[in-house]
């Protein structure tokens, strides 16, 4: 029994000599304080806030003010620095804009413009059309036709008392048959003539009336028609026009100015009003500290499979070993990049819990919890 021990022990010293000849023992490693199932993921990522953005100018040029500073909030839309030459720029856009707004104006108030002369040419015409009504029309049309009679009698009394004139013309003017037949021929004249005058008036009371009722007809179907065109808003050409006007006088301005593109706080300032800046300059940095998100860049194609948008998370961060945060998987990219020999997928988390100890940068270890099937 002893022979076999020390056979045994002998057994087991050869085999250390050996395997300590071979060099590089494995040393064993501390228990990990938390047990991991075998199919659980496990990575490490970056806090982000939800949103961020390095805004550079566009064109370079010498920097005329810096209107902000590290930790200033600011809203959408909010100037945070400009460059000396954007006074031209800025001067077009408020050409533009005006232009524009006044294009609009104008179409709402010509509108307005043109429902008031429509309502009034319904006015006139329906003023027009009791003159007409009241003229009694059949009632004129026969006195224009015994005017015309009239007229073709005094003809024929004219000519009688010219041919009577006729027979005396040659004889002494103070012979009194030659005086009463240039009386008569005379006063056949005159009768004509008022005849005619008598007809003209009754042909122009018709003619003026009528006149001025088809007259108001048309301007009441004009004043109807510019107003209807109006509904439809500022003429399509111009609008167009003014509107392209108007976008190209923000993107030059974008040139010289920036602009927060969104509520959030400064995160940094690079730059210092009298210093040349341009698109390689990283002017000011702007972030929405709202929610923040972590980002994972080290998912292998063997994890990624496990993983699904909505999957639960646990967060911990590095620098806060007493924090535990839930999150929720938001997006998980289609496109892959290759370090070394591993196929990598970035993965975006929304952290669904905050404290006012995080800070953007901070290192994460993300927990992916396993799914349940339903």
């Amino acid at each position: 029994m002893k022979k076999n021990i020390f056979s045994f022990v002998t057994l087991i010293a050869i085999l250390a000599l050996l395997l300590a000849a071979c060099g590089n023992v494995p040393q064993a490693t501390p228990a990990p304080e938390q047990v991991v199932a075998a199919d659980e993921v496990i990575a490490e990522g970056r806090l982000e806030p939800i949103r961020a953005a390095n805004l550079s100018f566009q064109v370079r040029g010498v920097v005329e003010q810096v209107l902000v500073k590290a930790g200033d909030t600011v809203s959408e839309g909010d100037v945070l620095a400009r460059l000396a030459n954007a006074g031209a720029a800025e001067a077009q856009l408020v050409l533009a804009q005006n232009a524009y707004d006044l294009l609009i104006r104008n179409a709402s108030g010509e509108r307005a413009r043109l429902w008031q002369a429509y309502m009034e040419a319904q006015v006139v015409r329906a003023q027009a059309e009791k003159k007409w009504e009241d003229l009694n029309v059949t009632a004129i049309e026969d006195r224009i036709e015994d005017a015309q009679a009239e007229i073709e009698d005094r003809k024929a009394d004219l000519e009688d008392a010219q041919k009577e004139f006729d027979k005396y013309k040659d004889l002494d003017q103070d012979n009194s048959k030659r005086k009463n037949a240039e009386d008569a021929l005379e006063q056949a004249q005159e009768d004509l003539n008022q005849a005619k005058r008598d007809f003209e008036k009754d042909m122009r009371n018709r003619d003026t009336v009528r006149a001025a009722y088809e007259a108001a007809l048309a301007a009441e179907s004009e004043a109807k028609y510019q107003y209807e065109i109006s509904l439809d808003g500022p003429n399509a050409d111009q609008l167009a026009f003014a509107k392209t006007n108007l976008d190209a006088a923000y993107d030059a301005l974008s040139n010289y100015v920036l602009a927060a593109p969104f509520a959030g706080v400064v995160a940094d300032v690079n730059v210092k009003a009298g210093e040349q800046a341009g698109m390689e300059t990283r002017a000011v940095s702007i972030a929405d500290f709202s929610a923040w998100v972590v980002e994972t860049t080290d998912i292998t194609e063997l994890e990624v499979v496990k993983l699904v948008e909505g999957q639960k998370v646990i967060l911990r961060p590095d620098a806060l070993s007493d924090l535990q945060l839930k999150g929720t998987v938001i997006e998980i990219s289609k496109a892959y990049t290759q370090l070394g020999g591993d196929i990598l997928y970035t993965v975006r988390i929304r952290v669904d819990e905050t404290d006012p100890r995080l800070r953007w940068g901070m290192t994460v270890e993300i927990v992916f919890l396993e799914q349940v099937s339903d």
